[in-house]
């Protein structure tokens, strides 16, 4: 019943924001995800552990490509207008098509924070997600202390369900995390509300 899932999986879709294109991961953009990965204040929430090598940026890199190849993640590259530099990406992943739900995630290059470039790159996968794929639920997980990514999940609408305690186990500990989420229907009428 995801009336565009197919074309979501068989071409990569461009998206476009005021500032930003939000476009496919390439093999070519590994030194760039390293710069930004390899940073402590990037993945300190983040359930990756630090890049220490361009190869590790690359096996990333090829880890997503290979999930939307197989129709389980699908992860833009953040660009600005102005250049086509990766500077951070945004996507879906835990895709449960039976249920039109998808988890949101994003990270983004310390030296673009605090710029709203986020909150613009989430608002337009937002509008893809429930206009194109048929989506009608978006979750979103964040550490409690991450409080700029729950600000960026406040400003796109998304309404907080609760706290999981020691819902993942990543970096040698569990770790408790805020769960929030949008309905199709509450994306409307923010939309609506807005014209």
């Amino acid at each position: 019943m995801f009336m565009k899932w197919d074309s979501t999986f068989s071409s990569f879709p461009v998206l476009e924001t005021e500032r930003c294109i939000l476009r496919k991961i390439e093999l070519n953009d590994a030194l760039n995800l390293f710069e930004y990965m390899s940073k402590e204040e990037v993945t300190k929430y983040y359930d990756v552990e630090t890049l220490t090598s361009k190869e590790q940026a690359v096996d990333l890199i090829n880890g997503l490509l290979q999930r939307y190849m197989v129709g389980r993640q699908i992860r833009w590259g953040i660009t600005m207008k102005n250049s086509n530099k990766l500077i951070g990406t945004c996507g879906f992943h835990a895709l449960e098509p039976d249920h039109f739900k998808a988890e949101v995630g994003y990270e983004l290059h310390p030296d673009y924070w605090g710029q709203g470039i986020m909150t613009e790159a989430l608002a337009r996968i937002i509008q893809y997600g429930f206009t194109e794929m048929g989506l009608n639920r978006i979750e979103a997980f964040y550490v409690p202390m991450n409080t700029a990514s729950k600000k960026v999940l406040e400003k796109n609408g998304f309404i907080y369900e609760g706290l999981l305690r020691k819902r993942f186990f990543t970096k040698d500990k569990f770790i408790d995390v805020e769960l929030c989420a949008l309905l199709k229907e509450e994306y409307i009428l923010n939309v609506q509300n807005l014209i």
